[in-house]
């Protein structure tokens, strides 16, 4: 049980966390995302868990992904990463939606590149005068 309370903190501070981010108030993204304020705030407070359908609510007012907001709630997983989109989903710096585009295209130039049907190469060719670290005005 004590697992439950935890989820609803960390989702409750989440959404906070996003909400002072975007610099909206309280009442304003309860108007936004059609919630009350009572029960929003009980949320932030980590006093409720909120179900999917008022996360994705939550998510519109905030405009970002309900995903991001699954993922908090401990109700999707994390999506496999890497290196790279772990970098991206740690960035403080971005919004979730600049997280979610940048792991979009990422994601799309992987697949381009990993696809057998790609006749051109991804990479470029080196001149022989960079390869060995000479200046080519030299």
């Amino acid at each position: 049980m004590e697992k439950v309370g935890h989820i609803a903190s960390d989702i409750g501070e989440y959404i906070r966390q996003q909400r002072n981010t975007a610099k909206i108030s309280l009442r304003q993204l309860s108007k936004l995302a059609g919630v009350s304020n009572p029960y929003l705030s009980q949320i932030e407070r980590g006093v409720r868990k909120p179900s999917a359908e008022i996360l994705q609510q939550i998510a519109k007012g905030l405009r970002i992904s309900a995903e991001a907001l699954y993922v908090q709630a401990g109700i999707l997983d994390l999506p496999t990463g890497g290196p790279v989109p772990d970098a991206i989903r740690a960035d403080a710096g971005l919004t979730e939606r600049q997280k979610q585009v940048l792991l979009d295209v990422y994601e799309s130039f992987r697949r381009e590149n990993n696809n057998p049907t790609n006749s051109h190469s991804p990479d470029v060719p080196i001149k022989e005068s960079e390869h060995h670290g000479e200046h080519p005005d030299r």
